[in-house]
């Protein structure tokens, strides 16, 4: 089998042009299941999808990260494939394999406490950008608001006595979305210093301002919370979108209903809310206990 995969591999290099890091871990697949296969009394032609079955069987016995293991596949796939193409085989075995379920990656996020430490700081209230920037993080995190979506806002977007903004989410979809006191605070605080930023006609239709006058961008958010992550001193990777995380985390673990919180986050499918219950079973696990007749 090794002609055969050296073979494969000057396919992907030179005709598909694959990265070099891609033929590497392919080569290695390939000698792994080669060895598997010789062990286990087949060859590359006479190897059936029963075979690979029970190579991945394998893998899984081993412990394997599911990323590891579907590309494992791919590269089986693949290569059974070429073979086919060329003529050496009349099938090939990897196409009726399932691909495995991917691990669901828990989005980063800050405890109840880590974000009260995030958020208060001596704020200097006669600077427009410190105000500025203490407004910012208060509504990312009363608001759940993604990054791209805050620093699109618009003062008529803002309904400050009511506590609301309209919000245009992904594919222009809008939705109302309420904020706490604490946000509501710090943002007449920074609209009351807004006009010093403000320094032309442009800039009168955004809420948040940079100091030039102009509407706020994302890598300027992204900035201001690193810095803040710095200074309160989080070991984990803390993004902006980890307030969204943390807004979504916190309501779930204070009872509000998932569907409730699907459409503060302009989810479209309630799927993409369900990963938030993985950041706290412990919480759903004492519910469930307490709730459950038969617990």
């Amino acid at each position: 089998m090794k002609k055969e995969i050296e073979e494969f591999l000057d396919y992907l290099r030179y005709e598909k042009n694959a990265s070099p890091h891609t033929v590497l871990a392919y080569g290695r697949d390939l000698q792994q299941l080669a060895s598997y296969l010789k062990e286990n009394g087949y060859n590359w032609r006479t190897a059936d999808t029963l075979a690979l079955r029970g190579f991945l069987a394998e893998l899984h016995q081993q412990e394997l990260k599911k990323s590891s293991i579907v590309r494992k596949l791919a590269a089986m796939r693949s290569f059974f494939g070429f073979c086919l193409k060329k003529n050496w085989r009349q099938d090939n075995p990897g196409s009726l394999l399932a691909t495995p379920r991917q691990e669901q990656l828990i989005p980063g996020f800050l405890t109840e406490e880590e974000t009260s430490r995030l958020l208060t700081w001596p704020v200097k209230t006669s600077d427009p950008l410190e105000v500025r920037d203490k407004a910012i993080l208060e509504l990312l995190y009363a608001s759940g608001l993604r990054v791209s979506e805050l620093t699109s806002l618009n003062l008529e977007d803002l309904h400050l006595k009511e506590r609301l903004l309209r919000v245009k989410g992904k594919g222009k979809k809008e939705r109302i979305i309420p904020f706490g006191r604490e946000a509501e605070k710090w943002l007449k605080e920074y609209l009351g210093l807004r006009p010093l930023l403000a320094l032309n006609k442009m800039s009168e239709l955004a809420i948040f301002l940079n100091y030039r006058g102009e509407r706020l961008n994302p890598r300027s958010v992204q900035r201001l919370v690193q810095k803040r992550i710095r200074q309160i001193a989080v070991a984990r990777k803390i993004s902006p979108h980890s307030l969204r995380h943390s807004f979504a985390s916190h309501l779930l673990s204070r009872g509000a209903d998932l569907r409730a919180i699907q459409e503060l986050l302009g989810h479209r499918s309630l799927a993409t809310t369900q990963k938030y219950t993985h950041l706290d079973l412990s919480h759903l696990l004492e519910v469930y206990r307490q709730s459950h007749p038969r617990s």
